[in-house]
């Protein structure tokens, strides 16, 4: 086969365009690409809606908060008087007891054998006493008559001296085992709750052993310590209140209020100087024993009132880097501002500085916006 034959194949197999077709199909093909990109393109979105609310202002209490320490208002540690081996425990753990109730017995047989002694040897005296007196009485009228020497007078007299001197001094002893026996009945010294008990039956217990420890608790003692400023501050507001009778609240440690308020009862005498604080203590009244002798809570007291605060909703508050910023909506765009905090006021804050009253804050949507975002702010639900 020739080649001049294939060339001549190939040639007349491709089609033929002619300049005034391709003139005709290029912008047919930009105007058909032009409509199908107009066809994708998203339309802009919305505003992004967001609840906000406006910064309001009025008076607010300057209310100091400190962490506190619950005691009773007295604390007695059971201790015996003698040596002896506990026999029983009496009282219940954990239980009120009355003063003069019995909470531990020692074993009272020694005891008692020695006040039986000694109120033998109490007798025996009694009994030289009464005959010296005797004496003296029959030895008076003979020595007068001269019947009987002076001496055998004075010698007497001496006799009757020195029994009553022994009976004294059985009498004191008699005294002192009796009330070492008393002493084997351990009661308690007050009114209050009786601790956990730190002997058991059969140790041999003495004066340089705690037993227990019972605790008024009605009222309850409640210590914190203030700094200088804040006890200065704290003192002129109860001298204004003639006392400061009922201006202290307590916030349990699970976050709940106590329902009684409490009044002032002590600053102690001077600063620590290590701390800079002052020692300072409330009673609360305590009726159902609620409060307990090493408990934590929080002391709060309003010290005064700070006139025309701006208050913003706490979760309107978020922070960056340790400080506080508020989303601030003007004319549909949000501002983010720094702002300085001041005291918290139930479910708001008060903004010392960087908020005007009645500028609108994000509540809602925080996380979303950023500075300058067009937003659609909507009010937030109460």
């Amino acid at each position: 086969m020739r080649p001049e034959f294939l060339s001549t194949e190939v040639a007349t197999a491709v089609p033929r365009f002619s300049r005034s077709s391709l003139r005709f199909t290029a912008p047919a093909l930009a105007i058909a690409l032009g409509l199908a990109c107009g066809k994708t393109k998203p339309p802009p979105a919305p505003p992004l809606q967001v609840e906000v609310a406006a910064a309001s202002q009025q008076d607010v209490p300057l209310v100091h908060e400190w962490i506190g320490t619950v005691d009773g208002f007295v604390n007695a540690e059971i201790r015996p008087q003698v040596e002896g081996y506990l026999l029983r425990q009496v009282y219940r753990e954990g239980f009120p007891v009355k003063a003069g109730q019995l909470l531990f017995q020692i074993d009272p047989r020694q005891f008692q054998a020695a006040a039986n002694q000694a109120r033998a040897g109490m007798a025996r005296d009694q009994a030289s006493l009464d005959k010296a007196r005797l004496d003296v009485d029959r030895y008076t009228p003979l020595a007068a008559q001269k019947a009987i020497s002076q001496q055998e007078l004075d010698n007497a007299l001496s006799a009757l001296k020195q029994a009553q001197a022994n009976l004294d001094a059985s009498t004191a002893a008699y005294e002192k085992a009796r009330l070492n026996l008393e002493w084997t009945r351990v009661v308690s010294p007050i009114n209050g709750i009786a601790g956990m008990a730190k002997v058991q039956v059969g140790d041999l217990v003495n004066g340089q052993k705690a037993m227990t420890t019972v605790s008024t608790v009605d009222p309850a003692k409640v210590y914190f310590s203030a700094n200088e400023a804040e006890y200065m501050s704290w003192a002129q507001a109860w001298s204004a209140k003639g006392g400061g009778k009922g201006s202290l609240e307590l916030v349990l440690s699970d976050g709940t209020r106590y329902p009684l308020k409490g009044d002032p009862f002590m600053t102690d005498r001077n600063v620590d100087l290590k701390t800079g604080t002052i020692l300072l203590a409330g009673l609360f009244p305590n009726p159902d024993h609620l409060l307990r002798p090493g408990q934590y809570a929080k002391v709060r007291a309003v010290l005064g009132v700070e006139k025309g605060a701006v208050l913003a909703p706490l979760r309107a508050v978020w922070e960056v880097q340790g400080k506080s910023q508020l989303a601030v909506v003007a004319d549909d765009k949000v501002d983010l501002r720094p702002v300085v905090l001041g005291p918290h006021v139930g479910a708001l804050v008060v903004i010392e500085k960087g908020l005007k009253a009645g500028e609108q804050v994000v509540v809602e949507g925080v996380q979303k916006v950023s500075a300058g975002l067009l937003v659609k702010p909507v009010p937030a639900a109460r």
